[in-house]
């Protein structure tokens, strides 16, 4: 896996992690489910331009999900499972920066 585009998926905006980029400069990722740290870690530095310390990561399990439906005035019900994904936290050097949402900040 060498390409950026393949590994970094999109960025994580949360409220949550809003706060650790002002406090801690992390930023969270969903990354390519079968990539590794130093994949990850030259993908980011790669597409944003910027020096990474420390990249942590995490398998998300998907939730189990059911949905009922009506069809012919029967009810059917069905159970599923949303997919496995994985994350990424990335703590940058300091005095470093990413942009989200400037012009190379789009995923």
């Amino acid at each position: 896996m060498t390409l950026k585009t393949t590994i970094i998926i999109r960025p994580l905006v949360t409220e949550k992690m809003s706060h650790l980029e002002e406090t801690q400069r992390k930023y969270a990722f969903q990354v390519h489910p079968q990539a590794n740290k130093m994949e990850i870690k030259a993908a980011v530095e790669q597409k944003f331009g910027v020096k990474v310390m420390k990249v942590a990561t995490n398998n998300r399990a998907g939730k189990a999900k059911s949905m009922t439906t009506r069809s012919g005035g029967r009810t059917i019900r069905t159970q599923g499972q949303r997919s496995h994904w994985k994350r990424a936290i990335v703590t940058l050097a300091e005095g470093q920066k990413i942009d989200l949402f400037g012009p190379e900040g789009a995923v």
